[in-house]
């Protein structure tokens, strides 16, 4: 039975991009595994369903051909933008031009055309072992971590579970059952591309695209392998450590250069992009890589002076506090506060004193202030 990833997540067809993240990361706080009341399970299901509805190309087809639209993702190709010349060719009857240095009829000479548009999809990526692996490559994959205050001005590392295309352990990623080889393609005979000839109007146009078969490589398998079905890659779970530096900002993302999805038949690996998001801290709050916090002190500290433990994010300080200081007064912590990201050097910690009046006065402590009132 399918899987209705929009079900998964909780949201209707019709969600947006926003409701559709906001969904995952509330479902992903609740069952993550780390928590008392973490469902594995439910957390694979609901990784699985957000990669491919947040990605706007997967969700497209995914909704066009649901859970099989891996398969429709293979079919295709081609270069739709020259669909104009095969209409155009039916107004070419009674002309015979020859792009190849012949003349036409008019005398006129048409020699070079076709080292043109040879160049140009030369430039398109037919050809080369380089161009098939960057037009094989992977997907590029997004996904969201939370982490805390600390983790944020600490730095830490963070272990996330992927479920996506990986390179077939069976074939290395060739997509060739072992103890086979590869076999010239017999539909291009091995160029990767195939070349179609139409007579418009201008003459005979030769159009040259990419070999359904082979897919430009030139070589097929001589048996496919039977994990993977010749495309090199299998859907499985894997887990990755991102290491997140001290000072990120909230909202920003890391990138993780071929950590993403397999590309297919031995092409290039995506990248991860880790969105990184920081949950709000009820003692700290921090501007640009300063740290701002409050702390509260007795009346009797604030006339006379004392020195308090303040919490900053490296841990507990003693902070002077001196004879008189007023409420709302503000001490700065010189260099406890973030790292700068990328360089050297710390913001400051700046705490904000606040005097609290006592609510309730024994009969001792209501004379001592009736005296200091006189």
């Amino acid at each position: 039975m399918s899987k209705d990833y929009y079900n998964t997540l909780g949201v209707s067809k019709e969600a947006t991009d926003d409701e559709i993240k906001k969904a995952y990361r509330k479902l992903a706080h609740k069952h993550h595994p780390d928590k008392q009341s973490g469902n594995e399970a439910k957390f694979k299901e609901l990784n699985e369903a957000y990669q491919v509805l947040s990605d706007k190309e997967k969700r497209t087809q995914y909704d066009q051909y649901g859970q099989t639209f891996e398969q429709a993702q293979s079919q295709g190709g081609g270069f739709s933008g020259f669909e104009g010349f095969r209409d155009f060719s039916s107004y070419a009857e009674g002309f015979d031009f020859d792009f190849g240095g012949g003349r036409n009829r008019g005398g006129g000479g048409f020699s070079g055309f076709e080292d043109i548009f040879g160049d140009i999809f030369s430039q398109a990526g037919f050809g080369g072992q380089s161009r098939n692996k960057k037009r094989n490559r992977g997907e590029d994959i997004q996904i969201d971590v939370e982490i805390s205050f600390l983790e944020m001005a600490q730095g830490a590392e963070k272990e996330v579970e992927l479920y996506k295309r990986v390179r077939c352990g069976k074939c290395q990623g060739e997509g060739v059952e072992p103890g086979y080889k590869k076999v010239e393609c017999p539909t291009c005979q091995g160029e990767g591309q195939i070349r179609t000839n139409r007579r418009t109007i201008l003459g005979t146009f030769q159009q040259t695209s990419l070999c359904p078969d082979c897919q430009g490589e030139g070589k097929i398998p001589e048996k496919k392998c039977t994990k993977c079905g010749g495309d090199g890659r299998t859907r499985e779970y894997e887990k990755i450590k991102v290491r997140i530096p001290a000072g990120i900002n909230n909202g920003q993302s890391i990138r993780l250069e071929e950590m993403g999805e397999s590309g297919g038949r031995g092409g290039e690996a995506g990248d991860l992009y880790v969105a990184v998001h920081v949950e709000k801290n009820e003692n700290f709050e921090r501007k640009d890589d300063d740290v701002h916090s409050n702390a509260e002190i007795s009346f009797s500290q604030a006339a006379l002076g004392d020195k308090i433990e303040v919490e900053t994010v490296e841990g507990s300080v003693r902070l002077k506090i001196p004879a008189g200081t007023q409420s709302e007064e503000v001490f700065r912590l010189r260099g406890k506060g973030i790292k700068h990201l990328g360089h050297y050097g710390r913001g400051d910690h700046y705490v904000k004193i606040q005097v609290v009046t006592p609510k309730h006065l024994s009969g001792e402590e209501r004379d001592i202030f009736e005296k200091l009132k006189k």
